[in-house]
């Protein structure tokens, strides 16, 4: 796994053998970030990275400037090497929460400029965190929500739906208020 842009550009990170996170893909992450870097200015976001896994994405945020990022990830040892990443980078800016998704998010009060979901791609009820995003107004003023799923997901009837985007086996779906 690779830092593939911002002050920290092709870095390796490489996770212990026992984190059993799936990370996204590094040509999926380098497409999806050239589109955020069309839609955002990293250095003005406040970015929520939820079901976090390895920290790729936070990473990745972090290394192009970030306000903040707000890691979520229930399994303590998948948080514990966000953690010491994050000290050994050196990221003032990450924020490595010890917590489940959906309970931390039905208890936030913080809005944010750009919220990140990759759950678990056979995780039941995983696009609860859809509603529960909008529901609990979660978003700033002109944020959005990107969904990373699988092919067999579609959202497009969505109230929420701004547009999507495929990368191989790697689908992204964009929200945003209406």
């Amino acid at each position: 796994m690779r830092i593939i842009s911002g002050k920290y550009r092709g870095r390796t990170i490489v996770p212990p053998r026992n984190l059993r996170a799936r990370p996204t893909t590094d040509f999926a992450k380098e497409n999806l970030f050239n589109v955020l870097g069309n839609l955002v200015d990293f250095e003005d976001i406040d970015v929520l990275d939820l079901f976090s896994g390895t920290g790729s994405i936070s990473y990745e945020f972090c290394s192009r400037g970030a306000k903040s990022v707000t890691s979520v990830e229930v399994n303590s040892v998948h948080n514990a090497f966000i953690r010491k990443t994050a000290r050994e980078l050196g990221f003032g800016n990450l924020y490595a929460t010890h917590a489940n998704v959906f309970l931390y998010l039905k208890s936030c009060s913080k809005q944010f400029d750009l919220i990140f979901s990759d759950a678990p791609y056979d995780l039941e009820g995983s696009e609860e965190v859809i509603d529960l995003v909008f529901g609990r107004g979660l978003l700033a003023e002109d944020g959005f929500l990107v969904f990373e799923h699988s092919k067999d997901k579609n959202f497009s009837e969505h109230p929420n739906f701004w547009q999507s985007r495929s990368y191989g086996s790697v689908q992204f779906t964009f929200f945003k208020k209406v």
